[in-house]
C-alpha cells in the first residue's frame, strides 16, 4: 500500500515536456500515472490555481487500478506549465499543445476526460485529430455560446474573473461557494492552500487578464461542427451548475451523434469531485463497454 501511495503522488509522477505551438516553444507540465494499453488524458478547467492533479485527484486511482495509463496535462498558463498571453482560441491552443504532448509520448488514440475549459479543449482536439480520439467524457463544457436560460456571463464566470483580477481569500471563498453545490467540505485550510498556489504564479494571473482583454471570447463555439465528432461521448453535468448552465450539455448531446448524458442533482460545476464515487463508476463502465 505504501508503494502504491508513492506511485500515485503528484511529485513522483511530475514531468515536463518541451512542446512547440506555432513559432513558440513551451515547457508543459504533466503527471504520468500507471501503465496500460489504453491511455486516459485528463484536462482541467480554467479556475485560478487549477492543475490536472488538483482537479482530478479523486479520480486517478480508480482508472489506474482498472489498468489505464493516466496523463494529467497542465494547460499553458496553469500549474507548472509556462505562461502565455493567448489572443486566439484557447480551446485550439490547448488542443495543439495536447497533440504535441501525445506525439512526444508516442501515444496513438487516447480517451479524453475534460472539465470546463478541458471539455472545450477536448472537443477542439476531437475535431482537429479525429484519428487520435478513443472516447470522450465532457463535464461542464465542450462548446461555447449563450445559454437560453441564464444571464451571460454567468454568475460563476464573473466570480472567476474577479479572483484573477483580485486574488484575495474573500474573493476565492465567494468563487468556491458558487463553484460547488455544497462548499462545506472545502475547509479554510484548503482555501488557503489554493490561494497560495494562485499567488505563487502571478504571471499566470496577469497573462489570463491580458488574454481576456485581447480576446474576451477565449472559447470557440463549436455548435455547428459537433456533428463531425464520431467518438462515443459521455456528457456529465451538475443540475446546479452556475458556471456553464445545463442547456449547454443538451446542445452537446443534440449535436454529437454518439452521445449520452448523465445529470447529477445537488451538483455544481465540479461533478468529478462532488460525486466522485458515482462519477468514477460511470466513467469506468463507459470506457470499458
Amino acid at each position: 500500500m505504501a508503494a502504491n501511495a508513492i506511485t500515485l503522488s503528484e511529485a513522483s509522477t511530475s514531468k515536463l515536456a518541451r512542446i512547440k505551438h506555432g513559432d513558440v516553444e513551451l515547457n508543459i507540465h504533466y503527471n504520468d500515472v500507471g501503465s496500460g494499453a489504453e491511455t486516459v488524458v485528463m484536462l482541467h478547467g480554467s479556475g485560478p490555481g487549477a492543475t490536472g492533479w488538483a482537479n482530478f485527484h479523486r479520480n486517478i486511482e480508480p482508472l489506474v487500478g482498472a489498468g489505464y495509463r493516466v496523463i494529467l496535462m497542465d494547460c499553458p498558463g496553469w500549474g507548472k506549465s509556462d505562461s502565455i498571453v493567448n489572443t486566439g482560441s484557447r480551446s485550439e491552443l490547448n488542443a495543439s499543445i495536447l497533440k504535441g504532448l501525445v506525439d512526444a509520448l508516442e501515444l496513438g488514440r487516447v480517451h479524453i476526460l475534460g472539465n470546463s475549459m478541458g471539455a472545450h479543449s477536448a472537443v477542439a482536439f476531437a475535431l482537429a485529430h479525429p484519428d487520435r480520439i478513443g472516447k470522450l467524457v465532457l463535464m461542464g463544457g465542450g462548446t461555447s455560446g449563450a445559454s437560453l436560460y441564464a444571464p451571460m456571463p454567468t454568475e460563476g464566470i464573473k466570480q472567476l474573473n474577479g479572483v484573477y483580477r483580485e486574488p484575495t481569500i474573500e474573493n476565492l471563498k465567494r468563487l468556491m461557494n458558487v463553484f460547488v453545490h455544497d462548499a462545506s467540505a472545502i475547509t479554510d485550510d484548503l482555501m488557503q492552500q489554493r490561494l497560495d498556489n494562485i499567488l505563487a504564479r502571478r504571471d499566470h494571473l496577469e497573462n489570463f487578464v491580458k488574454s481576456l482583454a485581447a480576446n474576451p471570447k477565449q472559447f470557440t463555439d463549436y455548435s455547428a461542427r459537433l456533428g463531425e465528432i464520431s467518438a462515443q461521448t459521455l456528457v456529465i453535468w451538475g443540475r446546479d451548475d452556475r458556471f456553464v448552465p445545463m442547456d449547454t450539455g443538451l446542445r452537446l448531446i443534440a449535436g454529437i451523434p454518439n452521445a449520452q448524458m448523465h445529470i447529477f442533482s445537488r451538483c455544481g460545476h465540479w461533478a468529478q469531485w462532488e460525486h466522485a464515487e458515482a462519477f468514477n463508476r460511470m466513467v469506468l463502465d463507459f470506457l470499458a463497454h
